[in-house]
């Protein structure tokens, strides 16, 4: 049965779809108020609407956590989107970050876009294994598979959409989910670890080369990625660890709408 906690998630994305300005950053129980302010009239011209979902899947480290809100908050500034991002993790002690609210959060999100000149951006931040991506939620646990995302972003209605995925193995959703309206980004190969997941870490070694780093200063998510490549790799290689390899694949057409519209800002890094 649902928990009380995935009711209110549920209950609150239909609200968050039409509200007008910031809405909600929903928590791993309940809803905090949003960092970030509306961004002024001037930014809003020549971008396209954006919808960001970010979900940190893993309550066992509170790196997720910390990655899901940090590449939420990048993001939205780098891509000048009006509505707040969505972002929901699991903790040691439970959450609502599950398949049914991520599935139900990129529904509501695709049935509030405009089909033509929305983007639905996703992030998932976790555990992988060559099977998925693991779901833990204090003592309940799960696995999304990359089956399972597709049939999610399939019936969200969003046309465009971009899927970042920060997880060891994370390239096994590459095959199922990378199409000409569909950007994949992982944090490593099908048959790869990625590192970096340490419990109070503020983020994984890919989501600070991408996000914190890369992304802030790229004119476009292709320069992003490569930078960010660079960046994990030489950090595995002074670490010991062999290299995760970061894919990129996909998505031709909505870095089009991108490059049409969008003119991203740019900030410094922190660590």
């Amino acid at each position: 049965m649902p928990s009380r906690s995935t009711y209110l998630i549920l209950a609150v994305l239909a609200w968050w779809a039409a509200a007008e300005g910031p809405g909600p950053v929903l928590a791993g129980g309940g809803i905090a108020a949003p960092q970030q302010t509306s961004p002024s009239p001037q930014s809003r011209q020549n971008s396209t609407e954006t919808y960001i979902v970010s979900f940190g899947l893993f309550g066992g480290e509170s790196v997720f956590e910390s990655e899901a809100r940090g590449a939420a908050r990048i993001l939205r500034e780098w891509l000048r989107a009006r509505p707040s991002p969505l972002v929901s993790f699991n903790s040691k002690w439970g959450g609502a970050a599950t398949a049914r609210t991520l599935a139900a959060a990129l529904r509501t999100a695709g049935a509030a876009m405009d089909p033509d000149n929305g983007t639905l951006v996703v992030v998932l931040t976790s555990h992988g294994t060559p099977e998925g991506l693991a779901i833990v939620a204090g003592t309940t646990s799960d696995t999304l598979t990359p089956p399972d995302l597709r049939r999610m972003l399939d019936a969200s209605g969003a046309k465009y959409r971009i899927v970042i995925i920060s997880a060891c193995y994370s390239g096994v959703f590459v095959p199922a989910l990378a199409d000409p309206r569909t950007l994949v980004i992982t944090a490593a190969a099908a048959d790869r670890p990625s590192f970096g997941c340490q419990d109070g870490a503020r983020w994984t070694y890919f989501g600070d080369a991408f996000f914190n780093r890369s992304l802030r200063r790229a004119p476009d998510l292709e320069t992003a990625f490569e930078g960010a490549r660079r960046l994990v790799t030489a950090r595995e290689r002074r670490d010991g660890f062999e290299p995760s390899r970061p894919q990129l694949a996909g998505g031709s057409e909505v870095l089009a709408l991108l490059a049409r519209h969008n003119r991203p800002a740019r900030s410094g890094f922190v660590r």
